[in-house]
């Protein structure tokens, strides 16, 4: 059953790889359509694959291999709720195979997707009504690239 409202991706000839890839990384994940272009298009030839629908953690995407004419920015990302730091470096890891840490918790995967690997307790600490925890919070943050929830816990304990 595809939500009302789903995400859509435009890829460049790897909308089957990062379906693939992306439903192989997250658990309540599958492909569930994959569809074959019926004639030669912009993106393609015909048979290719034109379109990939898939569920992420039970949330719907279509991944599309439209061509080279619109690349990711980082204008648009996906954030992944992380229980702890287990799990910020299992998803960070996975994510960083040939693709390219950027800044405080943001990496770009391989097929150029903006991703903020964000530990639970970050935006908590970011939100404490003790504005001078959550400044020393966000100055550590800063200064980070992978998140470490070690170091912000101990940035906000002062």
């Amino acid at each position: 059953m595809m939500d009302k409202i789903s995400t859509f991706l435009w890829f460049d000839g790897q909308a089957e790889a990062a379906a693939e890839f992306y439903t192989g990384l997250f658990p309540d994940s599958s492909i569930d359509q994959t569809t074959s272009a019926p004639m030669d298009y912009p993106g393609g030839k015909q048979d290719d694959v034109i379109t990939v629908g898939f569920t992420l953690s039970g949330r719907s995407f279509i991944a599309m291999n439209g061509g080279p004419d619109h690349p990711f920015t980082d204008a648009i990302s996906l954030s992944i709720d992380c229980a702890d730091q287990a799990e910020v470096d299992h998803y960070w890891d996975a994510l960083a195979e040939g693709g390219e840490p950027v800044m405080c918790g943001w990496i770009r995967d391989r097929f150029g997707l903006s991703w903020q690997v964000t530990p639970r307790i970050l935006p908590q600490l970011l939100a404490d009504p003790d504005r001078a925890k959550a400044k020393r919070v966000m100055e550590a943050m800063g200064q980070m690239v992978k998140i470490d929830v070690a170091a912000i816990e101990a940035a906000a304990n002062g």
